[in-house]
């Protein structure tokens, strides 16, 4: 009779969850690893001046990323960030007002999410972009968005925000 308590509820448990994935396929261990970037919030550069806002929510089932960035001097932009399960990657497609397109592609790496676009011809040499975005103890988030060559050396850093919780 013990024997068979335990295999019902091992069945049970298996049940639920597998109901659970079925009802909410986004909720899984991998689809919470950038939920640290999720908030409402201030971004300031390293000199303490406020370069934009930044609101990050979870949409379409928890599937997507939302990001809705507005910049101090008038730029605006949304990201989609989402697991694709397909290739075990994290993805984010950011469109701005200025037309501007980025597409990456990568993983969480060592408690960062690192994503980095494709090769691109620029200015005579082939570099790509990497942003990464890492967790601080303060409870702020720091984006670090980088420009490397093909042989992965650091050319130049195009912004590094860190991110402020709106109160």
């Amino acid at each position: 009779m013990k024997k068979q308590l335990i295999i019902f509820l091992f069945g049970m448990t298996l049940s639920y969850t597998a109901h659970s994935q079925i009802d909410c396929p986004c909720c899984g261990e991998v689809h919470k690893q950038f939920d640290f970037w999720i908030g409402d919030w201030n971004v300031l550069d390293t000199e303490g001046n406020q370069v934009g806002e930044n609101q990050i929510s979870k949409i379409e089932g928890n599937c997507i990323l939302l990001e809705q960035w507005t910049g101090a001097k008038g730029t605006t932009g949304t990201s989609h960030n989402y697991y694709d399960r397909s290739d075990g990657t994290w993805n984010q497609l950011w469109i701005d007002n200025k037309g501007n397109v980025l597409q990456l592609k990568g993983h969480l790496k060592d408690g960062k999410m690192v994503l980095k676009g494709d090769l691109k011809k620029e200015k005579e040499q082939w570099v790509y972009d990497q942003i990464t975005w890492s967790q601080n103890q303060d409870g702020t988030v720091s984006q670090l968005w980088e420009v490397f060559d093909k042989n992965d050396k650091r050319i130049k850093t195009l912004f590094l925000g860190i991110y402020h919780r709106k109160e």
